[in-house]
């Protein structure tokens, strides 16, 4: 069996492009930054480039590429955002299509890539001060919600905030906070803790995107904003096209996490 934990991101990036891993990456490749995909048509890029600029905590961007490119420009060099991701979702006028492992027959010459920050990468970081995170040890995709806090609109882009949720006891959750808060580039400090009716979940065991997972006895959930936002906003925007990530399943980086801790 294949230790993807400990494999060099380039490496799992190549099994995907095989399509020999085609679900989520969750604890692949220790230590390499993860990002969420959005494509769109020029005609919306700038729109969408200022709506990430308004809600960094939901769209922190770490790269974009140019007109037409498919290949980033600082997170992987030798990558193709159209191959290697394990399965990609496609939305045309703001309704879900299909999904499918491979997006070349969907690109177009003046389409523009955008890689989000994702919190699976300050993961590592919990899970080495001995914090649980529930969805690796339950080996499923982490749960995701479609929250009440809308989202700063920009151009043809509005919609509410996405949220993922690991359940932890109180004391994690307080030094859960402070390790993610240095990590501002894949989400940062929760956006909220406690009671999920509060920001508009009725039923925190029907996530909206994800699985559900176990919450323990003393256990309180914690939300991060979430980089399925996107896809949540599209369904409210409606542009032509737009291909994400599907959720759960991230571009895996060569860029190092540590890189992005700003303490």
């Amino acid at each position: 069996m294949l230790n993807l934990e400990n494999m060099h991101a380039s490496d799992v990036r190549q099994l995907i492009r095989n399509e020999e891993i085609t679900g989520p990456t969750a604890g692949m490749a220790k230590g390499y930054t993860q990002a969420n995909l959005v494509i769109l048509k020029k005609e919306h890029a700038y729109d969408f480039l200022l709506f990430c600029q308004r809600n960094p905590k939901s769209c922190p961007l770490l790269d974009v590429t140019d007109i037409g490119s498919y290949q980033p420009k600082r997170l992987a060099a030798d990558a193709n955002i159209l191959t290697d991701i394990p399965k990609y979702r496609i939305y045309k006028n703001g309704e879900y299509v299909e999904e499918v492992t491979d997006i070349t027959a969907y690109w177009e010459k003046d389409m523009v890539g955008f890689l989000i920050g994702c919190s699976f990468t300050f993961e590592t970081p919990l899970l080495e001060n001995g914090i649980p995170v529930r969805h690796i040890e339950e080996n499923c995709n982490v749960p995701m919600y479609k929250t009440n806090m809308m989202c700063d609109e920009a151009g043809v882009f509005s919609g509410p905030t996405v949220v993922s949720m690991r359940p932890m006891s109180p004391r994690d959750a307080i030094r859960a906070t402070q390790i993610t808060s240095r990590f501002p580039d894949v989400h940062g400090a929760p956006l909220h803790i406690g009671n999920p009716s509060l920001i508009g979940i009725n039923d925190i065991t029907k996530p909206d995107f994800g699985d559900s997972v176990t919450i323990k006895k003393g256990e309180v959930p914690v939300f991060w904003a979430c980089g399925v936002t996107p896809q949540a906003v599209i369904m409210e925007s409606k542009p032509s096209i737009m291909i994400s990530h599907a959720p759960g399943c991230m571009f895996i980086s060569d860029m190092q996490d540590k890189t992005l801790s700003v303490i």
